[in-house]
């Protein structure tokens, strides 16, 4: 693109774009003609994806500001307003709006409202921040036909995103998510109504409490031992972070209100999209959980519990027997909580007929093994916890299989059928409750731990993720997957792979056999996995959200006998083989740069 035709694009957008704190931005890049900015805020358009919107906050075609907002939001109306032509007629359609504490959550939000008021759709707008999986229960409870939550999840402070839902309360899925593509790159005008008109006039309607009460309502509802948490509540003390996210409110309540001792780390408790305390607020990360393990350290905590700035996703750290804190990974949090659920269903008679787990396919097997031994059946579904909900709604419909946990290795887990994405607060209350049952065996939860890899064996995981911004790093990632697809991969870490997954040609075949194909039924998805001979399984995806690639490593070894010292010895081989491992991956990484 020449600096003519980008100029151009930028005099447009200056000209488009309302909230002059955005146009600015533009207008004094241009005087100053700074041309290797301008091109990067408009190469490209920010591209509303499957899930909606995610980049960098600024002025600009690719970024996120007002404007962008504002074009997605009619679009995403356009759509709802043919699939649900017989409410549009009647002036009967919703939408539920919600948002997190990024920056310009307010600006974001509030168009979205006016947009949607605009087009005939009563918006019900919360007053302040509230998580993601509250949003996916209002959808529902208020029978809207669509929600947007403003957020950009963990990313880091200069982002900030837009996710669309369905009236189901899952984010959109296939076909609506195309068809709402379609309709946005379609728009060429955005309807708008003032703030104060709407109000008055009942289009924009403002919820908060009547919503919170049944949240919290819903989440305790589904517990399974309250009696258990009645008597030992007072003995467990909890450390709690919401990263300067949502979390406080509802985590704080609930677990205040089963009678746990939670300690909230001050100086990440109010919302701040600066996330002043960490680089990223992300709990899969052990430095954004540092400051919240130190306090568990000084009040000699039972557990620390962290969710992300929308609070869907949880992570946890339990202390070991010398007192040092231990961070539990998504993988072994979701193989303990279907553990715990599980055996809690079949102990009061609540295991429905044809239960089914569903998980994400770079999820580590190790829950498949705790699923079996509770004759469960798995189901592996794309990355993205919008699959796990689409799964749980066919159930429903049929009638045939029954959902009873839903889990991926970032963090993200389902309890409870009322909400259809993934559930920071359901999740911190049933990892409280989980705590004080097995302490009431005898046991911590790392032991308990212990003991699921002495039955079904140890296993281990790692992430590696590099990096591509700019202009050219979705031709550098895009490379490497368009590599390893043609070239193949015969060995990994001195291992045969036995088999390859090609997500996005829909196949699975044995490398020493590519001709012999075996069809795979799940949507086209730039994925590509690895099962090598000793069971560890690799899986690369580049990133919807953010400009890196992203390799996933799921390891397993055997114990040889239920004895500290064989698991201490599976430990060290698998160690070992993920340092190779990690090593010959971050090699394939580095040549493509």
């Amino acid at each position: 693109m020449d600096e003519k035709e980008i100029l151009a694009r930028a005099e447009q957008y200056i000209a488009e774009e309302k909230d002059s704190s955005f146009s600015d931005e533009v207008r004094e890049l241009v005087a100053k003609k700074d041309m290797k900015e301008l091109e990067d805020r408009f190469y490209q358009s920010l591209e509303f994806g499957t899930g909606g919107l995610r980049g960098v906050m600024g002025g600009g075609t690719n970024r996120m500001n007002t404007l962008n907002i504002s074009k997605a939001t009619q679009g995403l109306a356009n759509y709802i307003i043919k699939a649900f032509p017989k409410e549009a007629k009647e002036g009967t359609l919703s939408a539920c709006i919600a948002y997190d504490s990024r920056n310009n959550h307010d600006k974001f939000s509030d168009i979205t409202a006016r947009v949607f008021a605009a087009n005939g759709i009563k918006a019900y707008l919360f007053t302040s921040l509230r998580p993601t999986p509250e949003l996916s229960y209002a959808i529902r409870v208020l029978g809207a036909k669509t929600g947007v939550v403003v957020t950009a999840s963990h990313n880091p402070p200069k982002y900030n995103g837009y996710k669309a839902y369905w009236s189901d309360g899952a984010q959109v899925v296939e076909p609506h998510d195309k068809g709402i593509i379609d309709e946005v790159n379609a728009v060429k005008e955005v309807k708008l109504i003032d703030r104060e008109q709407a109000i008055k006039e009942g289009k924009i309607v403002l919820i908060d409490k009547e919503i919170d009460d049944k949240f919290q309502a819903m989440i305790k509802s589904n517990l399974y031992r309250p009696e258990l948490i009645k008597e030992k509540a007072s003995s467990v003390k909890v450390v709690y972070t919401p990263l300067h996210g949502t979390g406080a409110m509802h985590v704080e309540k609930v677990l205040g209100d089963l009678g746990l001792n939670v300690i909230t780390v001050p100086e990440q408790r109010e919302g701040d999209g600066n996330f002043p305390t960490v680089e990223k607020p992300n709990p899969e990360e052990a430095p954004a959980l540092k400051m919240a393990v130190d306090l568990a350290k000084k009040t000699k905590a039972d557990v620390v519990m962290a969710t992300d700035p929308d609070a869907d996703r949880f992570g946890t750290a339990f202390p070991d027997k010398d007192g040092n804190y231990v961070l539990v990974t998504g993988n072994q949090m979701g193989a303990l909580l279907a553990d715990y659920v599980l055996l809690s269903k079949k102990e009061f008679n609540k295991m429905p007929a044809n239960p089914v787990l569903i998980r994400s396919i770079v999820t580590s097997p190790f829950v498949d093994k705790v699923a079996e031994y509770y004759n469960v059946t798995v189901k592996e579904v794309l990355t993205g916890f919008k699959w796990i909900a689409y799964e749980e709604e066919q159930m429903e419909k049929t009638g045939k299989e029954h959902y009873v946990f839903g889990l991926e290795e970032s963090y993200g887990y389902l309890v409870e059928p009322e909400v259809r994405d993934k559930d920071g607060v359901s999740a911190a209350a049933m990892c409280a409750e989980m705590t004080l049952y097995w302490a009431s065996k005898g046991k911590s939860l790392l032991e308990r731990l212990n003991d699921l890899y002495k039955q079904f064996g140890y296993f281990q995981d790692a992430a590696i993720s590099k990096y591509f911004e700019g202009v050219s790093g979705p031709s550098i990632m895009g490379g490497i997957m368009t590599k390893l697809r043609n070239e193949g991969l015969k060995t990994l870490g001195g291992k045969k792979v036995v088999c390859i997954r090609d997500i996005q040609q829909q196949v699975a075949f044995d490398p020493a056999n590519p001709s012999q194909k075996q069809s795979l039924s799940w949507p086209k998805s730039n994925v590509l996995q690895f099962f090598l001979e000793n069971g560890t399984i690799v899986s690369a995806r580049p990133s919807g959200t953010e400009p890196k690639i992203k390799f996933y490593i799921n390891s397993t070894v055997p114990v040889k006998e239920a004895t500290d010292e064989a698991l201490n010895n599976a430990k060290k081989e698998a160690n070992d083989f993920i340092a190779t491992l990690s090593a010959e991956i971050n090699k394939i990484l580095d040549e493509a740069k």
